[in-house]
C-alpha cells in the first residue's frame, strides 16, 4: 500500500443509497456502532434474492441452485478475506444468538470438570452475561476487571487467572463498545493458549473498521455483527477448527460432520445470508478503487482496506477527541489518542444523556444516550447506569464535513 494512498470518501458515500435519500439529507450519523447503513451491494443481492430466488435452496432446479450457490459464496468471500476456511464461518440471527448456542456448547463440554472461564468487565453483556450463567453449572467464572479511572483492560491482570491451568476460555472484546481502546487480541490469544486456554473474541465494535485478520490475531472464535458493518442482521462467526471439533454439536445429528452447520441449530435466513456476499463485494470495490486491478490474494486484499480504513477514521477522529478532551464538564471515556481506539466515542456528562442525544437531533445529528448493553463498564467506570452516557460513532464514510458539524452542534447543546 502506497504512503500516498488516502481514502476516497467521494467514492466510498457513492457506494451507500442513505446518502442519496431525500429522507436524510441534512443529517449527521453519528450511532454507527449500532448499526451502519447499508452498501448498496449488499441491497442489490437482498432485493435480487427476493425477487428471483426466494425458493428452498440447494434444489436441482435454477432458481434454488442459484440461491444456494449464492449462500455459499457468502460463506466462502468472507471467510477468504479474513483468511479462514470457508466452513470456519457460520451465520445466526445475531451474535447474542451466536454467543448463546456457544455458551450451550461449552456447558455442555465443560459440565462435570474442574474448570474455569474468564471473563471482562469491559464487555458488552452478549459476551458476558452468557458466560456467567454457566456459574450454575458449577464451572467457575473468573473476572477480568478494567481499571476503574481509564477502562483499560491490562493484559498482566490475565496472568493470576490463568496461573493454575484450570481456564479452559477466555473471553473478552477486541474493543469495548464503551471504552474503544483496541486490546492487543493477538497477545492475549497466545497467552491464553500457553495457558492452555481458548478464546472467544467478540470484534463487534471492531469489525466496521475493517474485518480483522484472523490468523494474525489467533483467536478460536471472533464474532461481529454484519448489520453492523454495512449488510444485513446477520452475526457472523469464526469458529476454528480445533475448538470446534472440540464442543458438542448443538445443530441437528445429522449435521454433526458440517463445521459451520453444528453451531447454527435454526435454519439460516436464505436472503440474508446470500446477501452478506454484497460486504465481501464493497471490499473489492474499495480496493480496486485504491490500489488498481493488481492481482492479490482476498486477505491482503482485506487487510490494505483495512489500513486504509484505519488511517482516516484516525485523522477524522483525533480533533473531536481534542475537543472533548479540552472540556472540564465532562468526561471522555477511553484513550484520547485516535490510533489506539476505534471511533466510537462515550462521554459521561454527569447528567442524563438521552435528552442531550435528543436536542443534537435538533441540530442534525444522530447520536443516542444510554448504556448500550454495557452495564457492566459502566458501572465498573463508577458512571450511573440509569444516566448513561452520550455515545458518538462513526466509521469510514463519514466525512471531515460531518464531524466539524458535530463538535460546533456539541458546542451549541453543551453550553445550554
Amino acid at each position: 500500500m502506497s504512503l500516498e494512498t488516502a481514502l476516497d470518501t467521494d467514492f466510498v458515500r457513492s457506494q451507500f443509497p442513505a446518502f442519496a435519500s431525500p429522507a436524510l439529507q441534512g443529517q449527521a450519523f453519528f450511532e454507527n456502532a449500532g448499526g451502519s447503513y447499508t452498501c448498496r451491494q449488499v441491497i442489490d443481492r437482498l432485493t435480487r434474492f427476493y425477487h428471483d430466488r426466494k425458493v428452498q435452496p440447494y434444489a436441482p432446479y435454477e432458481a434454488s441452485r442459484l440461491g444456494g450457490a449464492e449462500m455459499d459464496e457468502a460463506r466462502a468471500r468472507l471467510a477468504a478475506l479474513m483468511g479462514v476456511e470457508g466452513d470456519e464461518l457460520s451465520f445466526g440471527p445475531s451474535t447474542s444468538a451466536n454467543t448463546f448456542v456457544l455458551a450451550n456448547a461449552v456447558r455442555l463440554w465443560l459440565r462435570g470438570r474442574q474448570a474455569a472461564i474468564v471473563v471482562t468487565d469491559q464487555d458488552h453483556e452478549a459476551n458476558s452475561g452468557v458466560w456467567r450463567r454457566l456459574a450454575d453449572e458449577g464451572i467457575e467464572i473468573r473476572e477480568w476487571r478494567i481499571d476503574p479511572e481509564t477502562g483499560y483492560l491490562d493484559p498482566a491482570g490475565l496472568v493470576p487467572l490463568l496461573a493454575d491451568g484450570k481456564v479452559r476460555l477466555v473471553c473478552f472484546p477486541h474493543c469495548s463498545n464503551i471504552v474503544a481502546e483496541i486490546n492487543p487480541v493477538a497477545e492475549i490469544c497466545a497467552m491464553a493458549k500457553a495457558a492452555g486456554a481458548f478464546t472467544c473474541v467478540d470484534g463487534v465494535s471492531y469489525a466496521p473498521h475493517g474485518l480483522p485478520d484472523i490468523p494474525a490475531l489467533g483467536a478460536d472464535v471472533y464474532l461481529f455483527s454484519a448489520y453492523k458493518t454495512y449488510g444485513p442482521h446477520q452475526g457472523i462467526m469464526v469458529i476454528r477448527r480445533g475448538i470446534g471439533a472440540a464442543l458438542p454439536n448443538q445443530a441437528h445429528y445429522f449435521n454433526a460432520d458440517v463445521l459451520y452447520k453444528r453451531f447454527t441449530p435454526a435454519g439460516p435466513d436464505h436472503a440474508q445470508v446470500a446477501a452478506c456476499a454484497g460486504m465481501a463485494d464493497y471490499i473489492d470495490a474499495l480496493h480496486a478503487h485504491h490500489f488498481g486491478g493488481a492481482e492479490t490474494s482476498p486477505r491482503a486484499r482485506n487487510n490494505a482496506v483495512h489500513g486504509l480504513i484505519r488511517a482516516h477514521e484516525a485523522q477524522l477522529l483525533q480533533p473531536l477527541l481534542d475537543y472533548l478532551g479540552a472540556r472540564n464538564d465532562l468526561r471522555l471515556i477511553g484513550p484520547r489518542v485516535a490510533d489506539r481506539r476505534a471511533p466510537t466515542v462515550a462521554v459521561d456528562l454527569r447528567r442524563e444523556a438521552e435528552p442531550v442525544a435528543a436536542a443534537l437531533a435538533g441540530q442534525g445529528i444522530m447520536a443516542g444516550g444510554g448504556n448500550f448493553y454495557g452495564v457492566r463498564p459502566l458501572a465498573a467506570l463508577g458512571i450511573d447506569t440509569d444516566q448513561g452516557v452520550l455515545r458518538l460513532s462513526f466509521v469510514h464514510y463519514t466525512s471531515q464535513a460531518e464531524v466539524t458539524k458535530l463538535i460546533s452542534a456539541l458546542d451549541k447543546v453543551l453550553r445550554a
